[in-house]
């Protein structure tokens, strides 16, 4: 489905899944595809960082490929840390411990959690993720972070129209606030 998404798309492209499915396809053999694809990196939630650490860091290594991990709320400082070491992309903040999707308001974000990471002075950016869903949301998460990461909304957004390219436009233009 991506074969030739680089005649038409410059901006950096990472693909999130499960871990599973890597593996049924092959570690090197997704890299290798994803590198010829102009793929830039991954999100794999239920990569553990010492399994990525000894098996596939070295492989994304060889092929360019970032791999984003997930912090929570919960996770500790040593963590944190831990991961922050490891990434070379950019950190995922979940930003609550909930599934992902819209509905959240602008006070459900947990603020404190915000302002612990932002104090780490991480050598990675941040985007705050989960629960993204419109221009207050997108704003809340930009004070804290280095963006935001807006996924179920942005499906959502082009489900009922059959012009893509205007649901998108639109979309953008609403969460960045220019309506």
């Amino acid at each position: 489905q991506l074969k030739n998404i680089r005649e038409s798309v410059s901006i950096p492209l990472i693909l999130m899944g499960y871990l599973n499915p890597v593996y049924q396809f092959g570690i090197e053999k997704f890299c290798t595809k994803c590198a010829e694809t102009g793929i830039d990196g991954t999100i794999l939630p239920d990569l553990p960082l010492d399994e990525y650490e000894s098996e596939f860091k070295p492989v994304f290594e060889k092929y360019k490929l970032h791999n984003i991990l997930l912090i929570t709320p919960q996770t500790s400082e040593n963590r944190i840390r831990q991961i922050d070491k490891a990434s070379t992309g950019f950190i995922y903040m979940v930003s609550s411990s909930s599934t992902t999707g819209a509905g959240k308001k602008v006070e459900d974000f947990q603020k404190d959690y915000f302002e612990r990471i932002k104090n780490m002075n991480l050598k990675n950016p941040r985007l705050i993720g989960f629960g993204i869903s419109d221009n207050a949301t997108f704003n809340n998460a930009c004070r804290y972070a280095h963006g935001a990461i807006v996924g179920s909304a942005f499906v959502k957004s082009f489900k009922s129209d059959v012009n893509i390219d205007n649901s998108v436009f639109q979309f953008v233009k609403n969460i960045l606030g220019n309506e």
